[in-house]
């Protein structure tokens, strides 16, 4: 079992919780290792259909772990850029992760743990939460997190946040279109289930396609190639087993196979 995380899984829907409250969740080697290790193996499993990432204690995630922090200060530039690069490789098996994955943002949510909550498909953010991208105040830069960040919340805003550190709340985060939903912490579970509950409701691998879809797709020019490659995609999914039963349960007026799973 996983040192600094907490994994439950009920049915279809598996739901990982940062697990490091006394130090509100700032993740270090350990925790960088069981993330990759444990979105590595949820994406394999076939019975599974959800990943809600969440943590547990008053904070998301305060980003870099403090002792973790002073131990890089004796680093070579060599030992930074392997331990960068295994962040890299975190982050982008969150990232590509064939499952959705719903944030859970119950708490603040500082530097990594932005980077943490940017891999998510979908966010959902409590009324309150302050966000902060604060690596300029340590003389540092978010640059791992960055290709991340940057798509979650645009160009734009990136330009004003990375460069002041400055904190911004949910209300803003959902402005700039960073978090697709704000709720109050006590409706923040329902809110949750409710964004669970309708990505169980749809084809299995029509939603894993649909993810792959907008990754490959945004900030693409519309080429030949491109309109190409969507026209395949959707000829192979309208030809797929999941794809035929989906469209002949739609005209008879009935649930498709996956329903009810």
């Amino acid at each position: 079992m996983p040192a600094t995380l907490d994994i439950r899984i009920d049915g279809p829907v598996a739901r990982v919780w940062l697990n490091r409250p006394d130090v509100r969740n700032a993740f270090n080697d350990a925790t960088i290792a069981e993330l990759t290790e444990t979105f590595q193996a949820l994406g394999r499993d076939p019975q599974l259909r959800a990943v809600v990432l969440g943590a547990h204690g008053k904070a998301f995630s305060a980003g870099a772990d403090l002792n973790w922090m002073r131990a890089m200060a004796d680093y070579t530039w060599e030992q930074n850029r392997d331990d960068a690069a295994r962040l890299a490789e975190m982050l982008w098996t969150l990232y590509s992760c064939p499952l959705p994955v719903v944030g859970r943002i119950q708490g603040d949510c500082y530097a990594g743990g932005v980077g943490l909550a940017a891999v998510c498909d979908v966010l959902v953010a409590a009324e309150g939460v302050q966000f902060c991208l604060s690596e300029a105040k340590l003389g540092l830069l978010p640059a791992t997190i960055s290709p991340y960040v940057i798509r979650a919340m645009g160009e734009q805003a990136a330009r004003r946040y990375f460069l002041t550190a400055e904190r911004f709340d949910a209300a803003q985060a959902h402005r700039l279109g960073f978090v697709h939903e704000v709720c109050s912490a006590q409706a923040l579970d329902e809110r949750v289930d409710a964004i669970v509950a309708a990505l169980v409701a749809n084809g299995p691998q029509a939603v894993k396609a649909c993810k792959r879809l907008v990754q490959d797709v945004a900030g693409q020019p519309i080429s030949a190639a491109l309109r190409e490659d969507t026209a395949r995609r959707i000829a192979d999914v309208r030809a797929s087993d999941e794809g035929r039963a989906g469209v002949r349960s739609f005209l008879d007026k009935r649930s498709p196979p996956w329903a009810g799973a």
